[in-house]
């Protein structure tokens, strides 16, 4: 077993398309349109789908803004270098809501990020060696 993908229900799901690819440099892996359901799912990811796992971005037509709700936490990423990450994300138009540094209680260096629609994405920074 593995895990294939997660799913995030988006309110505008050009705005998220924007972030997913033009600033966190996802790639689109699929797009699809579901006209009697009238929902459109868009899966982004670093890799293909058969490789690794990948966000399913879900648009249910007509809902513009849901409600996070306190169950979900983030989504993590691992990156090189989480300060120029930042600098790069914040270049593009994203917006950092906790900056590169270490960890309060361990040694990682982490960063977190929020997409249009308010979900945390972790920058979490590869470790030397």
């Amino acid at each position: 077993m593995r895990i294939l993908h997660t799913m995030l229900r988006v309110g505008d799901l050009e705005k998220s398309l924007a972030f997913y690819i033009g600033v966190l440099g996802m790639k689109l892996l699929r797009r699809n349109e579901f006209p009697d359901g009238k929902f459109t799912l868009a899966f982004v990811g670093y890799a293909d789908e058969k490789d690794a796992a990948v966000l399913e971005l879900t648009y249910n037509w007509g809902v513009g803004k849901y409600e996070i709700g306190t169950g979900f936490g983030h989504v993590a990423l691992a990156v090189d270098d989480a300060y120029a990450a930042c600098a790069e994300i914040k270049r593009l138009g994203g917006k950092v809501t906790r900056e590169a540094g270490p960890m309060q209680h361990g040694s990682s260096v982490i960063a977190f990020v929020e997409d249009p629609d308010g979900y945390k994405i972790e920058l979490v920074q590869k470790r030397a060696g």
